[in-house]
């Protein structure tokens, strides 16, 4: 699989579906035009407001019916992660989940047979998230299953950068081979607490942000655009 360190999701909003109020489609569609996505690139990486996130899911593969179950974010600007500006939210499932998600994620199928809508919970997510950029750990898991919702929901992608975290762990300790979330964590000396909750992680990878924002100013990359132009001379 390529490794590509930004991921893009642009298109414009078509017509609502199903559970997708006309006003939410309209503030998506304002949320949109006033995004300035390539502005961020040259922002130093120590006044970056970011969206840390997580999302647990059925699987792996959302086009073969595998479906989003939580999402947990959280506000950092720079290394200072605002503790008190989090979100957290089930999505309804239209499937039963397998036992082992279930025990993998403690949550239960009557848990989310009354959660809100994947509509309801993706809208507040944007409305969350705004127009920062947006971080996970191995982001190609969060961008496959936000692509298909969004067209699902919208006819089309969402715009906004996502940056995969492991992108920085390449950049700052290219000769480690850190790959899981509990690795890189146990490398960085923080305790792993809530493992597989959407919040929790996205509060680990949050530390994790905060951590390697620090370890790459001091190699000289103090923006996105200075970890591009530092991978792709690697």
């Amino acid at each position: 699989m390529t490794f590509d360190p930004f991921f893009f999701m642009r298109g414009k909003l078509g017509g609502s579906q199903s559970g997708q109020s006309q006003q939410q489609v309209a503030y998506l569609r304002q949320l949109q035009r006033e995004m300035r996505v390539e502005e961020t690139l040259n922002i130093p990486l120590t006044e970056l407001n970011v969206i840390v996130f997580d999302i647990e899911t059925t699987g792996f593969y959302p086009d073969q019916g595998d479906q989003i179950i939580s999402i947990g974010a959280i506000k950092v600007k720079g290394d200072e992660i605002k503790e008190e500006e989090t979100f957290y939210s089930l999505v309804r499932s239209e499937k039963p989940i397998s036992n082992e998600i279930s025990s993998l994620t403690g949550l239960t199928n009557e848990q989310l047979t009354t959660a809100p809508l994947l509509s309801e919970t993706l809208f507040e997510f944007f409305r969350f998230a705004q127009d920062y950029t947006l971080v996970a750990h191995h982001a190609n898991h969060e961008k496959m299953f936000l692509q298909h919702a969004s067209w699902k929901l919208y006819r089309a992608p969402f715009k906004h950068r996502l940056v995969d975290m492991s992108f920085l762990y390449r950049i700052a300790e290219p000769e480690l081979k850190l790959i899981t979330l509990e690795e890189c964590c146990k490398h960085n000396g923080i305790p792993i607490i809530g493992r597989h909750h959407a919040l929790e992680d996205a509060k680990l990878t949050a530390l994790l942000w905060s951590i390697y924002v620090n370890k790459l100013k001091r190699l000289g990359c103090e923006s996105l655009k200075d970890l591009y132009e530092r991978y792709t001379m690697v």
